[in-house]
């Protein structure tokens, strides 16, 4: 552990049970505050709206959500922002649900499908067994260009915007575990258990590939990130009723 870094078992934790109130000087001294983050919002948006909002100006997030997925982001304020890297490395639980029968550029529903391919002939006992053992453990997985990875110093995806052709390596993950909630073909839904690092985008756009068809990620949701849950988390309108109060702090 770094020099000055605060261990997570140490900090106060902002929940929707465990409130501080937006004048609290413990956000300065260091705290974890979980928010839901809606959908549309950038994970830049949600860091914006609490350092709006709290004394402390330095606020920052331990782990990207993209604008179309919901749920769990874990903030740091203060000197807890030094524990970040402690909360990347944590495992995290998604919810999500894959489309059939097509592909997009992007890997999820912010660009229109490029590919349309058959899904019909995939079985749902198919689906379970690929998932088992080609999708689970320690696997290679090469991450969507359009991403925030950087290469040669730029954002891949703002060299996706240009229609620059980009060759990516694959990298290895980790993915603990894959349950399959529910299948209504042409859509999956499924909940992984992975690692950091893994692109559940690139999972259902390979999947699509390894069934015979094409696939792209329609809906996803974080709902665990190490022991923090989504459930404990504060959409920003509950954040907004954190005023001061002696109820709070």
């Amino acid at each position: 552990m770094g020099k000055n870094v605060i261990p997570l078992d140490k900090l106060p934790v902002v929940s929707k049970k465990n409130p501080l109130s937006q004048q609290s000087e413990e956000y300065a001294s260091g705290s974890i505050i979980l928010m839901d983050k809606p959908m549309h919002w950038t994970s830049f948006d949600v860091v914006a709206f609490v350092r709006n909002r709290i004394p402390p100006k330095k606020v920052g997030h331990a782990g990207t959500l993209d604008p179309l997925a919901t749920g769990l982001l874990v903030l740091c304020s203060g000197k807890a922002t030094k524990s970040i890297s402690q909360i990347q490395e944590l495992g995290k639980v998604y919810e999500a649900k894959i489309r059939m029968g097509a592909s997009t550029p992007s890997y999820d529903a912010a660009t229109d499908p490029d590919e349309t391919a058959a899904w019909q002939h995939i079985k749902p006992e198919r689906i379970e067994e690929v998932l088992n053992k080609q999708f689970t453990g320690t696997i290679s997985q090469v991450p969507p260009i359009f991403s925030a990875i950087k290469v040669k110093g730029q954002r891949l995806y703002k060299a996706a915007r240009r229609g620059e052709e980009m060759q990516l390596n694959p990298r290895k993950i980790t993915i603990q575990s894959i349950k399959i909630l529910d299948v209504s073909l042409p859509d999956i839904t499924i909940r992984v258990h992975c690692g950091k690092g893994t692109y559940i985008r690139s999972l259902a756009h390979d999947l699509g590939i390894v069934l015979g068809s094409r696939a792209f990620l329609s809906g996803l949701r974080r709902t665990e990130i190490g022991h923090f849950r989504v459930e404990e988390a504060c959409l920003p309108e509950d954040f907004n009723r954190f005023k001061e109060s002696p109820n709070y702090g």
